[in-house]
């Protein structure tokens, strides 16, 4: 295992432009009003925002990182014979919460996720909305950038009281509700999109389950993130670390992400 970073601070600052740039193509349309909406053929909802924010993402990645491939949710993925043989690739979700996007709550994120050896090891989430950027790599270092100026991760260093949950806005799921159950005090908060490991990487939240359905570009970013701020993603009921491409299917098993101070405990 070698000790040095896989990407710099620079090339993540560089990555964290191309996520600004999609910002810019998603908020043209989200502010003018300009929003058309059709339906994949998996039942899910996709916008002329989704498509512009991957075309720029793509653009601006085979521009500055040539060397990596690339699987985004708005292309068609490689073929698994093909994909099992990536080493490290570039994972992307180019608008994450398409349902708070359409709503209009801002909770919605462009999300840039570099994988190796099914580890994502850097990643930037950013909310061109709430004018939020998170970003991470492993050894390097996680921020958040706001109107406050950049801010190292995580913000909170000591742990909430009660135990602060994160759930999901738009998929609460009866199975996480008994998951619930395990805990005698707790306060649970809602966000769209992968801003529910923001804020476990912010110290703001503590745990995050997740027992309904994602897929691993719902994810790889806001886990980079996270774990560059010293917390972790594992399989639910399980020390396994949540990996990447590891079989053909990109649906993810069902998880637990973990802020730093809950790791510690």
């Amino acid at each position: 295992m070698h000790n040095h970073p896989l990407i710099s601070k620079s090339e993540l600052l560089q990555l964290c432009s191309i996520a600004k740039n999609a910002g810019e193509e998603i908020l043209r349309i989200y502010n003018n009003d300009d929003v058309n909406i059709s339906v994949k053929s998996n039942d899910t909802p996709v916008t002329n925002a989704d498509i512009a924010s991957h075309n720029e993402i793509i653009k601006g990645l085979t521009s500055a990182f040539p060397q990596f491939p690339i699987m985004s949710e708005e292309a068609s993925v490689a073929d698994w014979k093909q994909r099992q043989l990536w080493q490290t690739y570039w994972l992307i979700d180019p608008l994450d919460g398409t349902k708070e996007f359409i709503a209009k709550n801002g909770e919605f994120t462009v999300n840039i996720a570099l994988v190796h050896k099914g580890q994502p090891i850097a990643g930037v989430v950013y909310a061109p909305a709430l004018k939020k950027n998170f970003y991470g790599a492993l050894k390097v270092g996680a921020w958040v950038e706001s109107q406050d100026g950049v801010q190292p991760l995580p913000i909170k260093i000591h742990a909430n009281h009660p135990l602060t949950i994160v759930g999901s806005r738009s998929h609460p799921s009866p199975q996480t509700q008994e998951y619930l159950t395990r805990f005698d005090e707790y306060r649970l908060t809602s966000v769209g999109s992968s801003l529910k490991f923001c804020l476990l990487a912010e110290g703001s939240a503590d745990l995050y389950p997740r027992l309904g359905p994602t897929h691993e570009w719902d994810t790889a970013a806001g886990q980079a993130v996270l774990e560059a701020a010293g917390g972790k993603v594992t399989e639910l009921n399980s020390t396994t670390p949540l990996r990447y491409n590891q079989k053909k299917s990109t649906l993810n098993p069902h998880f637990l992400a973990l802020a730093k101070n809950t790791v510690q405990k």
